[in-house]
């Protein structure tokens, strides 16, 4: 008896829960403003002020982040600090920023580890912020470089392109 008592409450729960909204969509929200906060932490920029993009390339690909607001200074200064700062910290190995942002390894860092010799990160400024270019000649290398760039778009919402430009 108490299994036919059980089952239409899971039931009535499982409704009640369709008619609130998506519990899916609530992760997710949650999962985008979880990462947007260890981002402003990490990057020492509000998420919310800047542009990310994510460029694949024939020889690797570029991340080029931007201030919303030409006037906005110090969103600038900081992302010029912040991509200088991993330019260095990729060319040596180092992608603890990327794994405290999304709280996991992105695909494609375990070979930019291992292959870290074959893959060269030069930092440049731009008006509004800045850009580090991403280059190899080795195809393992690459391949790992456009798998860590297709995960920052989807992870970032973007809207890059995914394919080679």
């Amino acid at each position: 008896m108490k299994s036919l008592i059980r089952e239409p409450v899971v039931a009535t729960a499982v409704l009640i829960l369709i008619l609130m909204g998506s519990p899916v969509t609530s992760a997710s929200q949650h999962d985008d403003s979880a990462m947007n906060r260890r981002g402003d932490h990490v990057m020492g920029f509000e998420q919310q002020k800047t542009t990310h993009h994510f460029v694949l390339t024939k020889s690797g690909g570029i991340i080029q982040v931007t201030a919303k607001d030409a006037s906005d200074i110090a969103s600038r200064d900081h992302i010029r600090m912040h991509l200088q700062h991993i330019s260095k910290a990729f060319a040596e190995g180092d992608f603890a920023d990327p794994h405290e942002v999304h709280a996991e390894d992105p695909p494609g860092v375990a070979t930019m580890k291992k292959e870290k010799d074959k893959i060269s990160y030069n930092f440049r400024s731009t008006d509004a912020g800045g850009k580090v270019i991403i280059h190899t000649d080795d195809s393992t290398a690459l391949e790992a470089v456009h798998e860590y760039l297709r995960y920052q778009i989807r992870e970032h919402k973007t809207g890059d392109p995914v394919t080679v430009q």
